[in-house]
């Protein structure tokens, strides 16, 4: 068996499917009557939407988390929420590293794969690092959150505490406070701080977390200036990272100021930061301070780019990433300006990444459109309703606008097929599924110009 699987099996079919296996057992789990909050078995469906929704960590949900499912059934989520933010490969070799477990080449390759690396070189380190980093900040989230919840909830803010940490960090979005998300606590800032602060430390991606503690020892030296020594990926993740914070948070706050259901009437320091926590929590993260339904239309359209966009690669967030969506641009730009070369914080971009980044954009972008045009096909519900819905599946952001719970069976389909599709990677799928050998090019064919545009 192990001779097939390292013989038939790419990384990328390995780490697909240990993403299917993860929801298809975490579904049978919570199709048992133990896991249902009633006693009774939900039907299976919404246990496996449940599944997929944890797994992809993603956060829309047919069922009420904190009302649907016991704690047995929310323990089977949360567990479901780390595997998917950390990846099961990265789980298994941590448990084999904790064990004095030796990894071998292939799987040293496996880790390569699930954290999208370019290099085999430090590999061991690197995932001891993200799984205690992991741990870490999840556990100062916790006890940040116990303040507020442990004074509201009693023993079982610490529950809460615990659950919100992890689904917050790994961007899932799912929660058990209430059937309203956050939005008893908009202007609550601890709550929005904590929230806002673990969403960016798991989006940002774990390899700019080492390349900042990589550098802290020159700021003593440097300053400022010490930003210098980070890698191009980490400039680009961080830079593109803020500017998006920054400018989702005043369109937002120009966009809602004046709406009545949203932040009109409140003092403008709680706007902000409403509206900011609004632009942190559409990019993936899913939870939500502010009713989407209540947004106005140009605010909702806005989300919806910010959505898919989406966080920073090797992270827990989704979305065609930040970096990719830099180099799209930066490529634009420099055919505008009639460049040859695409420059990013004067490195010169290969052809390779970004051909890239075109295939995952493009691919996202394929799929959010046939799952837009097959949910729509069984829902009469508004567009903007049902673009939010798959956008934010494709994207695994988890903001609804309250359609979600009111998907017939063929729609609850259709999102869970989409929010699989937007956590292993849409260009995943494509290597992975792509089977055909292909040559070497030993003959060049000849190039000729053709009309674009």
């Amino acid at each position: 068996m192990k001779r097939f699987l390292e013989n038939k099996l790419s990384s990328i079919h390995i780490i697909l499917l240990s993403f299917l296996v993860a929801i298809l057992m975490g579904s049978l789990l919570l199709a048992l009557p133990i896991s249902s909050a009633t006693g009774k078995p939900v039907p299976y469906i919404d246990a496996l939407f449940t599944a997929t929704t944890a797994t992809c960590v993603t956060g829309l949900v047919t069922l009420p988390t904190v009302s649907a499912w016991s704690t047995f059934g929310q323990i089977v989520i949360l567990i479901l929420i780390q595997i998917g933010g950390l990846g099961i490969v990265t789980i298994l070799s941590g448990l084999m590293i904790y064990f004095h477990q030796k990894i071998s080449l292939r799987g040293r390759m496996l880790l390569q794969d699930a954290f999208n690396l370019n290099s085999l070189s430090g590999l061991i380190r690197f995932t001891k690092k993200v799984i205690l980093g992991t741990f870490l900040i999840e556990g100062i989230g916790a006890i940040l959150y116990m303040f507020v919840f442990v004074p509201e909830f009693g023993p079982r803010g610490i529950w809460i505490s615990v659950f919100t940490s992890i689904s917050a960090f790994c961007n899932a979005g799912i929660d058990i406070i209430g059937e309203t998300s956050l939005c008893n606590y908009t202007y609550n800032p601890l709550i929005n701080f904590v929230t806002s602060a673990l969403i960016v430390l798991g989006g940002i991606g774990f390899i700019v977390w080492w390349d900042l503690i990589r550098i802290l020892p020159q700021f003593r030296k440097q300053g400022i200036k010490a930003i210098r020594s980070l890698t191009l990926h980490s400039k680009i993740a961080l830079s593109s990272t803020i500017a998006l914070i920054f400018i989702g948070g005043i369109v937002f706050f120009l966009l809602e100021a004046n709406n009545p259901l949203t932040l009109q009437g409140q003092p403008m320091l709680k706007q902000l930061q409403a509206a900011f926590f609004q632009s942190v929590t559409t990019r993936t993260a899913g939870f939500a301070t502010l009713p989407q339904e209540s947004l106005s239309n140009a605010s909702a359209i806005f989300a919806l780019l910010l959505m898919f966009i989406g966080g920073s690669p090797v992270g827990t967030a989704g979305g065609i990433k930040t970096v990719t969506l830099v180099i799209i641009v930066a490529s634009t730009l420099a055919l505008v300006r009639n460049k040859n070369e695409v420059v990013l914080f004067h490195r010169n971009i290969s052809r390779y990444t970004l051909s890239k980044a075109v295939a995952v954009a493009t691919i996202s972008f394929l799929t959010l459109f046939i799952s837009t045009i097959l949910l729509a096909s069984v829902t009469n519900a508004d567009t903007i309703d049902i673009l939010y819905e798959t956008v934010s599946a494709t994207a695994t952001v988890g903001l609804s606008r309250n359609l979600t719970s009111q998907l017939n069976i063929w729609g609850k389909i259709i999102i869970i097929f989409t929010m699989y599709f937007g956590r292993v990677g849409p260009i995943s799928l494509a290597v992975a599924f792509n089977t055909r050998k292909e040559s070497p090019n030993l003959i060049k064919n000849p190039t000729e110009e053709i009309s674009v545009g």
